[in-house]
């Protein structure tokens, strides 16, 4: 076997300066050819040389007229799909979409606010939330109607889940609040910008008026639920915020503080119309919802409800 070289979706991200999300949208036009491996994507480096190379300037490339373009766009709809979020019930979702359609999902494991402002910008599909609004005690809707400004959308309720703290077996420092991080004696470890147990965190310290700088370890992040978990189960930090499925994985305690209302948002327009009667209906399964109780931890009572939509 040739021993050429290959890249995942992260490092060609890193090597060409752009979005995660940007490479997945190429991918689901299909402007870039992607392999997988188990559940890794992977780009070939002979593939990305030929779309870098395809694409410099000054090589007298004839280009189709816009209009020819854009007419040919609105006609092929590309059966890749882009679903961005952490949960592992979204690969349950992905699974499902493939199975009973002709879609072929693609996950992006960005987090929550990062996605739903890369869907404004035109990418991403389905987009999975859990965004904590301090002023009126709600998730998600407000963030989407400030960001997804003259989109009509559809917010679709997946599950519901407890968000709370990572702790260490026996909770030895008794951290049972929110106002306990204020302590001297506890240590964090974050999430990074964007992700909804960071957005969580930080309106939680505004309502309780904690300043972010009296807080041991605020500026040490990872980029998952199972690495916070993980970090407090090695003392790393002592204490994280994140949902009870990863403290269950890891061995740790978990302190809940809060349920959290998990949704799918989705773009309107006649090509996004026959997608969203399919999610629709793979929520509202019975099959689908046995599948993601059995995982335990999680709520399905409003799986498949239609939070808010625009017409």
């Amino acid at each position: 076997m040739s021993k050429e070289l290959s890249y995942t979706i992260e490092e060609v991200s890193q090597l060409l300066k752009v979005s995660k999300l940007t490479l997945y949208d190429l991918v689901k036009k299909g402007q870039l050819p992607v392999f997988r491996v188990g559940r890794q994507m992977r780009i070939d480096s002979k593939d990305l040389d030929v779309y870098i190379n395809k694409h410099k300037t000054n090589q007298n490339t004839t280009f189709p007229p816009p209009a020819a373009d854009s007419n040919r766009n609105e006609t092929k709809e590309s059966p890749n799909i882009v679903i961005s979020g952490q949960d592992l019930v979204l690969d349950i979702l992905g699974k499902h979409i493939e199975k009973n359609s002709a879609y072929k999902p693609l996950r992006s494991f960005t987090g929550s606010l990062n996605s739903l402002i890369s869907m404004y910008n035109g990418e991403g599909d389905i987009v999975s939330l859990h965004l904590f609004d301090g002023d009126t005690g709600q998730y998600n809707l407000p963030y989407i109607k400030k960001i997804l400004v003259g989109f009509p959308f559809i917010l679709i309720n997946l599950l519901s889940r407890k968000a709370g703290f990572y702790v260490k077996k026996g909770n030895p420092l008794n951290l049972t609040s929110w106002t306990d991080l204020n302590r001297e004696d506890v240590k964090i470890i974050n999430r990074e910008k964007g992700s909804g147990a960071r957005i969580l965190l930080d309106e939680q310290l505004r309502i309780n008026e904690i300043p972010s700088r009296n807080i041991k370890g605020y500026d040490q992040e990872e980029t998952n639920h199972l690495s916070v978990a993980s970090a407090v189960s090695t003392g790393i930090a002592d204490i994280g915020v994140g949902i009870e499925k990863a403290a269950k994985i890891v061995g740790i305690d978990f302190v809940p503080l809060i349920t959290e209302q998990y949704d799918l948002v989705i773009i309107k327009n006649p090509k996004t119309e026959r997608l969203i009667n399919t999610v629709k209906e793979i929520l509202s399964s019975s099959h689908f919802q046995t599948e993601v109780n059995s995982l335990g931890d999680y709520d399905t009572s409003q799986t498949g409800k239609v939070i808010y939509e625009t017409y």
